[in-house]
């Protein structure tokens, strides 16, 4: 998997396996499961310390990360907090909407906001690797969690292989499970691109947020397990409730 980022976050360098990033990844879920509601306080650095058996430094270091990946906030002399809604997605070889939800404590699905049939422009041509104008099944999607609007994407599949796909992501409101409808019973991301940039208005509304607030747009390439490209795609996501992790272990 190629995962290509515009923006880099300490340095561009993926972290090791510590104490506090183990930690770190403990309250996410806990965030996630409900455990710290969106705008509680977390308890003090003493008594995360004493609960996790580490030093203050190493639960300093922990809530440091997550206020840099958007879950938490810091407030001077009064102590953190929960963002108001924020959920961690990762990024891997595999990504799976609603194991995403699953593994954050959330229930979600996507809801296909419009279909229809398109013929391929030259770049789409070439990520899908199919002849200039040959037909792609065109979705609009959005992902919401937990009734919060988190993602909108533009999504390509090749015809005529994935003729139907669009009445089992209706029927599911699952993009794997229509895959397996058509055949394609497992399928790995071969490429991700993550860019900042403010949202038109439309996505903007869907996501219910300002236009002036900065979304994450992460275009995809996903291939079935020989290497031939099944969909292209691009996710809007809101900014303010998302926070994006690659993962580099390779699933």
């Amino acid at each position: 998997m190629t995962t290509n980022l515009v923006f880099e976050a300490d340095g561009g360098q993926p972290a090791r396996p510590s104490f506090w990033s183990h930690i770190a990844n403990e309250i996410a879920q806990a965030i996630g499961q409900g455990v710290y509601a969106p705008g509680e306080r977390l308890p003090s650095e003493h008594t995360l310390a004493e609960s996790f058996g580490v030093n203050r430094h190493t639960i300093r270091r922990s809530i440091a990360a997550l206020c840099q990946r958007g879950l938490l906030r810091s407030e001077q002399g009064s102590g953190t907090y929960v963002e108001d809604f924020a959920v961690d997605l990762a990024i891997g070889k595999r990504t799976r909407h609603r194991q995403n939800l699953a593994q954050a404590g959330l229930r979600g699905g996507l809801q296909v906001l419009m279909a229809e049939r398109v013929r391929a422009n030259a770049e789409q041509a070439r990520a899908l690797q199919v002849p200039a104008r040959n037909a792609l099944l065109h979705l609009q999607i959005l992902g919401e969690g937990n009734g919060q609007p988190l993602h909108v994407s533009d999504r390509y599949f090749p015809l005529p292989r994935f003729e139907g796909l669009e009445d089992v992501v209706r029927e599911t409101g699952s993009i794997t499970a229509a895959f397996a409808a058509c055949g394609v019973n497992d399928y790995v991301r071969h490429e991700s691109r993550i860019s900042a940039r403010l949202p038109g208005s439309d996505t903007a509304a869907l996501l219910r947020q300002p236009v002036t607030r900065p979304v994450l747009l992460v275009t995809k390439v996903n291939t079935d397990l020989k290497d031939c490209p099944i969909e292209l795609a691009e996710t809007w996501f809101a900014g303010d409730r998302v926070t994006l992790t690659v993962n580099h272990d390779g699933e």
